[in-house]
């Protein structure tokens, strides 16, 4: 068994969150049906957005209870992730902060989602 890249996100509207993510990353899906949607990201890391009502077997975990994290090179970085993020729409839930484990904001997608940013507070500032 390889190692996966491959996080699947269940939302109700493959579409409108295929438009959240293109317009939080700048990158279009890859594949787009009524039911589904995926985006490869630079390193390969992709990310598949699944019609809630379509998985099968049906999942009753909760959403929010995960986060996808970004990397940022400098508290700079973090800032403007975070300022371009809030002018597309994300929910910011969490504004920058610095934390034990480096400096780091938290939004969320359309479905509730958590979205990480951050710099480890190891890195270079």
């Amino acid at each position: 068994m390889k190692p996966s890249n491959f996080v699947l996100f269940y939302v109700k509207s493959p579409a409108e969150s295929a438009a959240f993510y293109e317009k939080l990353t700048g990158h279009k899906p890859v594949e787009q049906s009524p039911g589904f949607a995926m985006f490869v990201m630079p390193g390969g890391f992709k990310l598949g957005l699944w019609l809630d009502s379509e998985i099968d077997p049906p999942a009753n975990g909760r959403i929010g209870g995960a986060e996808i994290m970004f990397d940022c090179d400098t508290d700079a970085d973090v800032d403007a992730a975070h300022a371009d993020w809030a002018a597309k729409g994300a929910a910011i839930l969490q504004k920058p902060t610095m934390m034990d484990f480096g400096y780091t904001f938290t939004a969320a997608d359309p479905d509730g989602h958590r979205l990480r940013v951050y710099r480890r507070a190891d890195e270079p500032v």
